[in-house]
């Protein structure tokens, strides 16, 4: 039995998918402080007559007629929000209809994907003879790539055969992903008398360091995701104008492609400059799904285009198995004043889900 819109309610599912997440948006979400939404997500799936699993704020459902041979399908999205700006002219936390958008903090990044997520998971935990197992997971922690987040619960998951990663990408197919490193640099030197030309000032150090960061070039590019930036994005020194800095901080903020591993990237800059070099994670590396996997050779018969993202999701904490980042909403919406996401688009994004997962075979 195949899933086909002569047999689902589209409209009913939209109508659902958007009274859930207006539920999500008056509940303030920020990263690790979701229980209000865990709670929310919890009650809805149990309602379902689901057997609902939680740890810290991650909430899972699994398909009530799993098969041991198989393959497994993770569907996940996030639930958790960034704080909102001063800048909002609206209630962020006050969901709000006009002219068919949805207004509210986390509507876009990453409500609407994750409301539709969760009801393709129904629609399709209803087919008999799917040929997968389906797992949907509402996971915390996304906006900070936390430890309590979806890294959390992977091992609980078992093994996985695709990852579904809903992040607002106008429904196309994110099939690369640049990886995030972040590198604190201390330089050192020796504090003196300004006036006396004393010392060894750590600005200067520092700034031949920045100097080769910002010329440098990896030689590596992707036809994806281009090539791996590199930005010194904060810097801090000095105590008072007539005292020479003996120490210099500053932060990097690099962007990887899938040529690199943030490891090689990290041994690269370390030998190439003098200032003292630490890595606050190497675990947010870059992602890619071949184009011939069958996700998205399914999903370019359906007329989807493909791209590569600047942007970083939890996709980077998924290894081990192909994943793609494809969702309902529009990216440079996110972490913005006034939020929204159109209710169109949110039954755009179940039917496309349902599309693309019904009769996939792995």
């Amino acid at each position: 039995m195949s899933l086909t819109q002569e047999n689902y309610d589209l409209a009913l599912l939209t109508d659902e998918a958007v009274n859930l997440l207006m539920k999500l948006i008056a509940a303030p979400s920020f990263s690790k402080q979701e229980e209000k939404t865990a709670c929310i997500l919890y009650q809805y799936l149990e309602s379902k007559g689901l057997e609902v699993h939680s740890r810290h704020n991650n909430v899972w459902v699994c398909s009530e007629d799993n098969h041991p041979d198989w393959p497994t399908i993770l569907l996940n999205s996030h639930h958790d929000t960034v704080k909102p700006s001063s800048s909002w002219t609206k209630d962020p936390f006050q969901p709000h209809l006009e002219e068919g958008k949805l207004f509210g903090l986390g509507s876009n990044d990453a409500g609407g994907c994750l409301v539709s997520l969760l009801h393709t998971f129904l629609s399709l935990n209803r087919l008999p003879d799917r040929g997968y197992n389906l797992i949907f997971a509402a996971t915390g922690e996304e906006e900070i790539s936390g430890q309590q987040g979806i890294a959390a619960i992977l091992p609980e998951l078992g093994d996985i055969d695709l990852g579904i990663v809903g992040e607002p990408t106008q429904m196309q197919m994110a099939v690369a992903e640049k990886g995030l490193l972040v590198i604190d640099g201390l330089a050192k030197g020796k504090s003196g008398h300004a006036a006396r030309q004393e010392g060894i000032n750590a600005i200067y150090i520092a700034l031949q360091d920045i100097q080769w960061l910002k010329d440098f070039h990896f030689p590596e590019k992707s036809k994806l995701l281009g090539e791996v930036h590199m930005a010194v994005t904060q810097i801090e020194a000095g105590t008072q104008h007539n005292v020479v800095p003996d120490v210099c901080k500053f932060v990097i903020d690099i962007r990887t492609n899938e040529k690199y591993s943030n490891e090689e990237v990290f041994k690269i800059i370390q030998r190439n400059t003098n200032s003292t070099m630490k890595p606050r994670s190497l675990r947010l590396n870059s992602s890619r799904i071949s184009l011939q996997h069958p996700v998205v050779k399914k999903g370019l018969q359906l007329g989807l285009s493909y791209f590569g993202s600047p942007t970083l999701s939890d996709q980077a904490l998924m290894r081990g198995f192909p994943t793609l980042k494809i969702g309902p909403g529009h990216s440079e919406r996110s972490h913005t004043a006034n939020e929204y996401i159109l209710l169109d688009e949110i039954k755009e994004g179940i039917r496309l889900y349902l599309e693309l997962l019904t009769d996939l075979t792995l």
